[in-house]
């Protein structure tokens, strides 16, 4: 009979392996990587000068410098920076930030996670954007092209969500993830 010890080290290296195989996975699916960029598990890391284009499931994103992502089975948690991604039509994701919900039905999407707020381009296709603190504060947007970006507010401001700009993404990048889609 194995000894505690010995369960317990046998558990900490299946979560080893486990952990090894996951970033196998994310590592597969790099089209380009420059700068700094860090994957562990399922948490993406870049860095200043760093910026990722991956393809994650049948999925392509651009995490942007100064990111810091986690890959969820259907969808990530954008905790800082920003992320360009285009998802393959058929099954709904499930994106969050800090501020923010985003519910995603085969569509584009360009996220910034701010202190303080989102900001949220639903490039075309639909998305159920949602406040993290106001439950109250939602909106189904539907767009063909950048018709309704958004800014997800903190909790402390007047006006949860409220209309932004179309900002710091183009058409070009959302072609180039487009031709990486399976």
């Amino acid at each position: 009979m194995p000894t505690r010890r010995q369960w317990l080290l046998g558990a900490a290296g299946l979560m080893l392996l486990d952990d090894a195989i996951a970033q196998g996975k994310l590592e597969q699916g790099i089209r380009s990587r420059s700068g700094d960029v860090r994957m562990s598990g399922d948490r993406i890391s870049t860095g200043a000068d760093g910026q990722l284009v991956i393809l994650v499931g049948r999925d392509a994103m651009m995490v942007r410098r100064n990111s810091t992502l986690n890959v969820l089975a259907n969808g990530f948690r954008l905790v800082t920076g920003a992320v360009l991604t285009v998802f393959s039509p058929g099954r709904s994701r499930q994106l969050t930030t800090p501020t923010a919900t985003i519910g995603i039905r085969g569509t584009a999407v360009y996220l910034e996670a701010e202190r303080g707020r989102t900001y949220v381009c639903t490039c075309y296709g639909e998305a159920e954007l949602g406040s993290a603190f106001d439950p109250g504060a939602r909106e189904t947007v539907r767009t063909k092209h950048h018709d309704q970006p958004r800014y997800l507010m903190a909790k402390s401001s007047p006006q949860m969500l409220t209309q932004a700009p179309v900002a710091n993404h183009t058409d070009e990048e959302l072609r180039m993830l487009e031709k990486l889609l399976p």
